[in-house]
């Protein structure tokens, strides 16, 4: 598989060979879906908790007698239909995590990016050089690949490139997001449209770096 490298004109500099085993394989969907499904229930905290009727302090003298007040029974000002009662199947803490081994999460984003390769939505560049951290750099950038009305995820690698002017410069751009390819996943590449990656990143993706 051989893409085109583009510079940040978008003007093709270059080509580079892409990994069939990383970038070519299958697209197996419903892999993909328990992934993020599983990634996203292990981001949630689990702390959401609320009271009881019995966890509620008072409450404990019935508030009038059973018969002859012409009014509704009631046994406490702390059951569920009285203000300040408590709740009925009260949230409590719990571990929403799920278990994916690492054969599956190796394979659903080998699924992801060959997914984005098939769809034309994966843009190799050989750098992201900006002069200074302003906006308005990373905001040219797009205008030139024609992504200023996509979600983009600028996948960089940290170790070989200088990060944080691309950092700073692309965080007031509501539909940027920046990504170290260490830290790449599979709800990234899904949740943006378009997956604008350094020749660095993908050489690392391709362990190529090890070899060096």
């Amino acid at each position: 598989m051989i893409v085109n490298v583009y510079n940040t004109d978008a003007k093709a500099v270059g080509k580079k060979e892409l990994n069939e085993a990383i970038f070519g394989q299958a697209v197996n969907e419903t892999l993909i879906h328990q992934v993020v499904v599983a990634q996203l229930a292990n981001k949630r905290q689990g702390t959401k908790s609320t009271l009881t009727r019995s966890e509620v302090r008072g409450g404990g003298i019935k508030p009038w007698r059973q018969k002859g007040t012409g009014r509704a029974r009631q046994g406490s000002i702390r059951s569920p239909q009285w203000i300040k009662g408590g709740v009925v199947f009260a949230p409590k803490p719990r571990d929403f995590s799920q278990k994916i081994n690492a054969k599956m999460k190796k394979a659903a984003m080998v699924s992801a990016l060959s997914a984005k390769v098939a769809n034309n939505e994966f843009t190799v560049v050989d750098k992201i050089a900006i002069e200074a951290p302003k906006t308005r750099n990373v905001a040219a950038i797009l205008k030139n690949f024609n992504f200023v009305d996509s979600r983009v995820l600028f996948v960089i690698n940290s170790a070989k490139e200088e990060t944080a002017s691309i950092l700073r410069a692309a965080k007031n751009i509501e539909k940027v997001n920046v990504i170290d390819v260490a830290l790449l996943n599979v709800y990234d590449l899904l949740a943006n449209k378009n997956c604008v990656i350094t020749l660095s990143a993908v050489e690392k993706l391709q362990g190529e770096e090890d070899n060096k």
